[in-house]
Formats: C-alpha cells, structure tokens, sequence
C-alpha cells in the first residue's frame, strides 16, 4: 500500500547498509533494519552489486522521510559508493535549498565559511526546518571531499503561488525560476498518488485557496524546476555524475525530478532509489512497491 508522505509545503508556507552474506545475494538486517531490492528482478542485492549499480550510474536519485536518520545514512551511504568511481567529479543535489542559496552553499561547500555560518546566512531552520544534523553527514562528506553541492528547490512562495493562482499569474520576477518548459504528468498511477495528496488536505482551509488543477501544475513546475537544475549542471559539465537527494514524494514512480532530468538529457544511466519503511527484511515484499523506483531500499526506522 502506497504511503502519501508528499511534502506539505503548500500548507507549512502558503551502521549503515547491513552486513553482506558473501555466500548469496541478500542481506542481512541488522539491528538498524537496512536491505535492497532491485525492482526489476524483484531479488535482494547485496552491497557489492549495489554498488556496481550506483557506480556505473551518471545519475542516482536517492528518496527520504525527512525526519528518519537512517533515511540520511542511506543517502551518505550511496554517496560514499559513488565516490570511488566518480572522484570529485560529483554533484549533490538538494531539495533543502532554494536556488538564491546556491553562493552561500558553494562557500560551506569549499570549507570558505563554518557550519554556524551557513546555517545563519542560508537560514535553515525557516528555509527547510528539519533538523541540520539529520543531513550534516552528508555535507561533512561533500567538504571533506571538496565535491559539488547544489540548490535545487525554487523559493517556497512560488510554489504557492502557482497552487492559488496557476503559471499565467505568476509575475516575471517569480517565472524565471522555472524552466521554460513544465511537463504536466499523465502517469495514471502517479496521478493518483497526487490525487490523494490533494484529497488529504480537504480539511484544511487552505484547501479552499486552490483547485485540484491548480495544485497539480504547482506540483510539476516544482519537480520541473529542481529536475532541470540539475540536467543544466549535468548538460553543461559532462564529466560529472549527480545524486538527487530529496523527498519520496519527489521520486516516487520516476515522474518527479527522474522524469524531469531524463527528459532534460541524453545518455546517461539514472538509478532511484525509494526508502521504505519495514521493521524486518521482507522476503517477498508487495509487487506494488516494485513500481515506485528502480530500487526499494527497505528501513527499520522504529529501533
């Protein structure tokens, strides 16, 4: 069963992998619950494999519920396995920051300014909210390494915006931080999963500020947006290689940012990546889940 954990932007501001059996394919749970399924052969994977995946990717995508650690440890954990085959030639991708961020993320990125100072100038607490330390592996990995890191995320209020009043109302000012071109997804089962999305907020009064139409293409420029940023990067510097990092909701089905940077550029190998949540490892999981990502990467968040 599909679980709705699309962002609520519109509402809030209108141990890593476990141990490898050498012996087999699978993997161990340990106490921290990690294992890997690859959607299209619907078997467990082990790390070796997973990492033959990632490293052979130009492109990977790697989902979240914002407030799970393990969720973060994961993403670190794809970003480590990436590394040996890409070097430096890396750029990190997040939600976490709107695009205006982009020279205050560059000077933390370069080890220019502190953690203090970045999350001051960036204003993290109102920019995202989620606690820092659930992403400072991550950025402490991206500076030890001196990789890429990029805003993805446009301003919240232009999402907003779009969700009230729609693309033709928007001023100059607020259009030029999307892309030309705003793909409105026709992906039935995707529809659906924003449908309910759309539907779970019926109590809300904010409900009441826009229509099901409206939020729809407010949530496609917002995947449109955060997808071509990273396809501009990926365009116009062809030696590097990408990891998305950002919210299940965004990569859920591969009609969020994967749709967005694969229709933005050619012949690369994309590979996403959605966290689940299980308190064991499940042996034979729903085939239904096979079809949000190219791999299902099953947590235990309780322990």
């Amino acid at each position: 069963m599909i679980k709705y954990i699309l962002p609520t932007i519109l509402f809030a501001h209108l141990p890593l992998l476990a141990m490898t059996d050498s012996n087999s394919n699978s993997i161990k749970p340990d106490a921290m619950g990690y294992c890997l399924y690859s959607a299209k052969s619907q078997k467990k994977m082990n790390l070796k494999i997973l990492g033959k995946h990632i490293s052979a990717s130009n492109v990977v995508y790697v989902g979240e519920k914002h407030d799970q650690i393990k969720d973060h440890l994961a993403q670190l954990k794809a970003l480590e396995l990436l590394y040996p085959a890409k070097g430096k030639k890396i750029a990190v991708g997040f939600e976490m920051l709107n695009v205006t961020l982009q020279p205050i993320l560059d000077d933390y990125a370069k080890g220019d300014i502190s953690e203090d100072e970045f999350l001051e100038k960036a204003n993290w607490e109102k920019e995202w909210g989620f606690d820092f330390n659930l992403y400072k592996p991550l950025f402490d990995f991206i500076r030890e390494k001196k990789l890429k890191a990029l805003a993805l995320n446009i301003p919240k209020k232009i999402v907003a915006k779009i969700a009230r009043i729609g693309l033709e109302g928007l001023m100059p000012e607020d259009r030029k931080f999307l892309p030309e071109n705003i793909h409105i997804p026709t992906d039935t089962k995707y529809l659906n999963f924003l449908k309910t999305s759309f539907g779970e907020h019926g109590d809300s009064p904010m409900s009441e500020m826009f229509t099901w139409e409206n939020y729809l293409v407010s949530m496609s420029a917002w995947n449109e947006a955060m997808g071509a940023k990273m396809a501009d990067f990926l365009n116009k510097n062809k030696e590097y290689s990408g990891l998305v990092i950002a919210g299940n909701g965004h990569i859920i089905y591969n009609a969020g940012i994967p749709f967005s940077v694969k229709t933005r550029t050619k012949n690369l190998k994309h590979s996403s990546f959605y966290t689940e949540d299980a308190f064991t490892c499940p042996e034979k999981p729903d085939k239904e889940i096979f079809e949000y990502a190219d791999f299902i990467w099953f947590i235990n968040h309780k322990d």
